[in-house]
């Protein structure tokens, strides 16, 4: 049925604020290669890609921002209430996706891709999934965290979740639904349950690598680990940034975490994500003991291998100050010191300006020259 010989499609959709990302998220940590479409949607429209001058011609200039960039935000407003509207825009978009979507599958080394799409069932790619994932939460849930991570007024969160089509349509469409109460431990273990179905043989033992020349090695943090990683953030940042389980849990929903181990002590860890084809790499913390240079080697090289295998264009880092200030060291891992403004492409522009903490130095390394949406 795959139009992807050797490659196993899930199409993952489900409406708003059930989860969608944070089941991608878990399902990329199993070892599935992930792609998300919505983004993918926002970067078919960008100044400069092929989408931009027909919503701009369909829709007119009064969509555009300062920046000349489309302010997404008077888009959504407009196609949210005129179903025409949103029809003529999913015109342009949808082939778009497309295209990048087949170039990333078939570039992808993982057996498994997972697609999430919102708009998955109306459009022509479920015909070429293996299966259908959904995620469904009550609606209590959907609009409590709509509130929480989006900042929604109830009514504002109550509107979203009913403009939406019913959550029982995709739910009976699917193959496999993940049901989110809230509770990342019960998700986890939902998430994990139907991967075993689809990858019955694959070893989910955490990635440990070794640098040829040092004692130090990197392992690829697992939800059970998140109690150590929770003791390490907290100790590390000196009582600073609190962390319990849960909150590594949670984490887990939006980023991975590589965990240094010198001599099968845990002295060290990244927190990064790939999002748009830009790896960001947030939380780096060290043991005053170790040596810094090859820490933050050891972690920069995996961080890169990982991101190289979700096809990243490029790689951010955040390091805390007491890390920043050697640019030696990160001009001899291909780093240059950068603000945000200077990154030339606006997908990374917009990457620095989401992820980048206040007072922080962005450091910035291109991955790869060729870029799939400069044009499709």
């Amino acid at each position: 049925m795959s139009k992807w010989p050797g490659k196993y499609i899930i199409g993952l959709t489900g409406n708003i604020a059930t989860g969608k990302s944070v089941v991608r998220r878990m399902l990329e940590h199993l070892g599935a290669y992930t792609i998300d479409a919505d983004s993918l949607a926002h970067r078919a429209i960008a100044k400069g890609a092929p989408g931009y001058q027909p919503a701009v011609a369909l829709f007119g200039k009064w969509i555009l921002g300062r920046d000349g960039e489309i302010d997404r935000a008077k888009l959504a407003g407009l196609v949210f209430r005129d179903p025409q509207a949103l029809e003529q825009l999913e015109d342009i978009v949808h082939p778009l996706v497309g295209q990048a979507a087949n170039i990333f599958i078939r570039r992808a080394t993982q057996r498994v891709v997972v697609v999430e799409a919102i708009k998955l069932l109306e459009s022509d790619l479920k015909n070429s999934c293996n299966a259908v994932w959904v995620t469904y939460a009550p609606e209590d849930v959907q609009v409590e965290r709509l509130i929480r991570k989006r900042g929604m007024t109830r009514d504002q969160a109550l509107e979203r979740v009913h403009t939406q089509s019913p959550q029982s349509e995709k739910v009976a469409a699917a193959s496999v639904v993940i049901r989110n109460t809230g509770s990342y431990d019960d998700l986890w273990k939902q998430v994990t349950e139907a991967w075993k179905q689809v990858s019955p043989v694959t070893d989910t033992a955490p990635i440990i690598r070794k640098e040829p020349t040092s004692e130090l090695m990197a392992q690829r943090g697992r939800p059970r680990d998140s109690q150590a990683i929770a003791e390490l953030i907290t100790r590390l940042s000196q009582g600073r940034r609190r962390m319990t389980p849960e909150n590594v849990m949670e984490a887990f929903g939006d980023k991975a975490y590589l965990m240094l181990h010198a001599s099968g002590t845990l002295v060290g860890l990244a927190g990064w994500q790939v999002e748009n084809l830009v790896a960001r790499t947030t939380d780096l913390y060290l043991d005053s003991a170790v040596d810094a240079a090859a820490a933050i080697q050891t972690l920069v090289n995996e961080v890169e291998r990982a991101s190289h295998e979700l096809q990243s264009e490029a790689s951010l880092i955040f390091p805390p100050p007491e890390l920043a200030g050697d640019e030696a060291l990160w001009k001899k891992l291909g780093y240059e010191k950068r603000t945000p403004q200077t990154l030339g492409v606006q997908a990374w522009q917009d990457a620095a300006t989401e992820s980048m903490p206040a007072g922080a130095i962005l450091y910035f390394k291109q991955l790869r020259q060729d870029r799939v949406l400069r044009p499709i």
